[in-house]
């Protein structure tokens, strides 16, 4: 492959991780991804089974009790968003101790 190729195939699968936000309780399948980025399903299923090996995505049941698999965000990827708030929460909470201890200190001169 290529660096280009690689580039290729490294932004479609960036553009799933994108397409499937806002759809990680059902999933869209593999047409819907394809409709909403813009690449044929058989590119779609290449970078779904890349993103799945890396543990990225998941297979899901889709609503409605159908047996065709849609793809969502896996657990492994939501921890990592999580992890993103939880460190922003850290340096929130400390900010708004140094403004506190600003605060307290101001009101002592």
């Amino acid at each position: 492959m290529n660096n280009t190729n690689r580039v290729s195939a490294t932004a479609r699968a960036l553009r799933i991780l994108k397409a499937l936000k806002g759809h990680t309780n059902f999933g869209l399948s593999n047409q819907e991804i394809a409709t909403a980025i813009g690449e044929t399903p058989v590119n779609v299923t290449r970078a779904l089974n890349a993103l799945i090996e890396e543990g990225l995505v998941d297979q899901v049941y889709g609503n409605g009790g159908g047996s065709h698999y849609k793809f969502a965000h896996s657990i492994q990827m939501l921890q990592i968003a999580q992890s993103c708030i939880s460190e922003d929460e850290r340096l929130i909470a400390r900010l708004e101790e140094k403004r506190r201890r600003i605060r307290a200190g101001s009101q002592n001169n």
